[in-house]
């Protein structure tokens, strides 16, 4: 098939990616990879749920004295009678005690409900800090991560960045898995927290490689990459229990991503601000070949991309300098940053706070990971139908809404409670996808990983506080979910400052940053003045 596309006149990426559909052969392969990578990165998002999961333990003195009289058989729950801790109260302080000599002493001889946890080969008994600890310094290596592989993926390009942080990510995951120090362990989690994250490449490449047109659809198919590695997750838990086992097993696929060399391209779009034209023309005509069909050279010789003047030779600093120059761009930026923190702290803070139902921890995590596939899909549709800045707003709404009502609904009507707290995180999961979508829109393609980076990395501080709402139930119960419905209210009032972008190509430079979502009388009259 041909496709005729004549013209003198400069030629835009998206004119040329316009020829193209993301139900063609080369997107349906380009698009099962990203989802392979997003998968991958489910998997180490969350791992330590099951990785560093509580194990229960008792004094072993305490054991013998409670149970002189008891029969063989007796199973490890009821093997801690409740009498031996009558002196004080039954909480984790009571447990870290023994009864010596009629008093009450610091236990040093510890049994595990299953030796061979995390918790069980660390010694972790009443060390409950050490244990969590491993999430809280996951989070906070993910932080600082987003600065290093944001600012490397706009310097050495998106497709090197995947390549780098997925094989280092299974390299350092799988180093973890033989480490017999816990503070060895600690350093490796957050190592590979910070420059293992291939989620940030994948995304820029997503994005960068289908036209406006197109974005939407891509960034829904390739989203279903997170749902499917979670409900993984929870298979290879269960089949796997003992967590070095569990760590190898979802580590080293991760070390096949050096193969992503021979089987992606590299972002067109990010070459053409490079000044890397002949490349960006080699992988269209490779596309256009893979898809059967010819676009015309005069096509692909008049493409041309605004550029920055000398941005090779700039500093990250000097870049990022030149984007908050511009007070438009500045105001996005922290804009976003409400969001982002928004959407960490709700999204993670309801996560946790589901550990609240009880019951089968996998079926649980399955049910949680779930409900993100519908939510993909209503995603899709009305980023499609409605663009972006309506769809965000109606979702920040929503979920504070839902999640304000909660607490105040009758105790008598669990089955209400759960429902509202399962729209809640539908909501979340809704807009959590559109901000990752809306913030690459927003800013330049020679800083739009950095920005889009830098923006996520500061929003992580709602990921490190929300594992400290559960505390606040001590003065309310209802507390946790006032704090996220508050916040996402707060976050669908601040979307009214920015503008729709959805009917616009990426900028690539900040003149055009600053005009995107503009209609075009609107930009003339801002042009003139």
């Amino acid at each position: 098939m041909s496709v005729e596309g004549k013209s003198e006149k400069p030629v835009e990426l998206d004119d040329v990616l316009h020829k193209f559909s993301v139900t063609q052969k080369y997107y349906v392969g380009f698009g099962i990879l990203l989802s392979i990578a997003f998968a991958t990165n489910s998997f180490t998002c969350t791992h330590f749920v099951f990785a560093a999961d509580y194990v229960q333990y008792k004094c072993h003195n305490s054991i013998g004295q409670c149970n002189k009289n008891s029969p063989a058989n007796v199973t490890f729950e009821h093997q801690f009678d409740q009498q031996c801790y009558a002196r004080v109260p039954l909480d984790e302080a009571a447990t870290c005690l023994e009864v010596n000599q009629s008093k009450l002493v610091p236990c040093n001889d510890w049994v595990y409900e299953n030796p061979d946890s995390f918790v069980g080969e660390f010694q972790l008994a009443c060390q409950e800090w050490k244990r969590t600890l491993v999430g809280t310094m996951h989070s906070f290596g993910y932080m600082l991560g987003l600065l290093i592989v944001g600012p490397i993926s706009d310097r050495i390009g998106r497709k090197k960045a995947l390549i780098m942080t997925g094989v280092l990510g299974g390299v350092l995951g799988l180093a973890r898995s033989f480490a017999t120090n816990y503070w060895l362990y600690i350093v490796l989690e957050m190592a590979e927290a910070a420059i293992g994250d291939i989620c940030s490449p994948a995304f820029m490449l997503g994005i960068e490689i289908v036209s406006a047109r197109d974005r939407a659809k891509f960034f829904m198919v390739t989203q279903l990459g997170y749902p499917i590695g979670g409900l993984s997750l929870v298979l290879f838990a269960w089949l796997f229990p003992y967590f070095r086992t569990f760590l190898r097993v979802i580590y080293a696929p991760s070390l096949l991503f050096i193969l992503y060399a021979y089987l992606i391209d590299e972002s067109p779009r990010w070459l053409l601000t490079k000044g890397r034209k002949d490349e960006a023309v080699k992988i269209l005509e490779n596309a256009a070949k893979t898809n059967n069909i010819v676009l015309e050279k005069s096509l692909l010789e008049n493409l041309t991309c605004e550029k920055e003047d000398k941005t090779a030779e700039i500093g990250y600093v000097a870049l990022l300098k030149s984007t908050f120059a511009s007070r438009v761009l500045l105001q996005r930026f922290l804009i976003c940053v409400v969001w982002w923190s928004t959407c960490t702290f709700v999204s993670y803070g309801l996560a946790i706070n589901s550990v609240l139902w009880g019951g089968n921890k996998y079926m649980n995590y399955a049910f949680m990971t779930m409900i993100d596939i519908p939510a993909s899909f209503v995603m899709g549709f009305v980023l499609i139908k409605f663009k972006r800045k309506k769809p965000l707003i109606v979702a920040f709404s929503c979920a504070g809404l839902f999640l304000l009502m909660q607490p105040f609904l009758p105790l008598d009507m669990t089955w209400l409670s759960i429902v509202f707290f399962l729209v809640g995180k539908f909501m979340t999961s809704i807009f959590f996808n559109i901000t990752y979508v809306f913030t690459s829109e927003l800013f330049p393609t020679y800083t739009r990983n950095s920005m889009h980076a830098l923006c996520s990395s500061l929003g992580r501080i709602g990921s490190i506080l929300a594992p400290q709402t559960p505390l606040l139930m001590t003065y309310w119960v209802g507390l946790p979910s006032i704090l996220f419905g508050s916040a996402s209210l707060i976050a669908a009032i601040v979307t009214l400052f920015v503008p729709d972008t959805a009917d616009d190509s990426l900028p690539d430079t900040v003149h055009q940053a600053e005009f995107v979502g503009i209609k075009m009388d609107e930009k003339k009259k801002t042009m003139k003045s």
